[in-house]
């Protein structure tokens, strides 16, 4: 079993985006954004840190941090507790903007180096959360449907082990307004889920 607090050190430090990049650089400097404990039972496996969370450091320091807290019903004490909740998108470092000012997508390097040490040093967790297409892509591979959409509405199939959702970005309101089966079927067993994992 792999470090983790080695491993955390290590992929604090990681400027392979800069130094050894797949494709253009990274367009600032590396500032790795990861949180874990090798007691956690919870993992929210995202993207990528935007904007507001590479400035800050922590990770969902944005209002998707919010609208993510409420659909676990976790307030930020809880959320932020490394013991109860490691927190480890699929790369570390903010991508930059795409010429139409949406995020990019994760930087490739970071799952490549990291993803499958830092597996393995959370031998603990019993439900992870894959929060947008690239993390249900990574983790679920050949069982994730053809769009995000059809495997968040197969979430049965996942679940416990995996809660499967949108990214809660304001850009995907108009998602959850066209599917209200979300707030009511799936959030209601994810909180409990969640509401069972941090109160043992």
């Amino acid at each position: 079993m792999a470090n983790l607090k080695s491993l955390l050190s290590d992929i604090r430090a990681c400027r392979i985006c800069v130094e050894t990049p797949r494709g253009a650089p990274l367009p600032h400097e590396p500032r790795p954004v990861v949180r874990a404990s090798n007691k956690a039972k919870i993992a929210v496996f995202g993207q990528a840190p935007g904007l507001r969370v590479h400035q800050s450091g922590v990770p969902f320091t944005d209002p998707s941090g919010d609208r993510l807290r409420d659909w676990l019903g976790l307030d930020e004490d809880a959320f932020y507790d490394e013991s109860k909740v490691a927190i480890v998108p699929l790369g570390f470092c903010f991508p930059g903007y795409t010429e139409k000012g949406a995020d990019k997508p994760p930087r490739k390097e970071c799952a490549a180096a990291w993803r499958a040490q830092l597996m393995a040093a959370l031998p603990n967790i019993e439900t992870a959360i894959l929060v947008g297409a690239y993390a249900q892509k990574w983790h679920l591979g050949k069982r994730a449907k053809s769009s995000l959409t059809e495997t968040v509405l197969n979430w049965r199939d996942y679940a416990p082990d995996y809660f499967v959702t949108p990214h809660p970005s304001w850009r995907n309101n108009s998602w959850l307004k066209k599917n209200p089966w979300f707030g009511d079927e799936l959030l209601p067993e994810l909180r409990k889920r969640v509401r069972a994992l941090t109160s043992a």
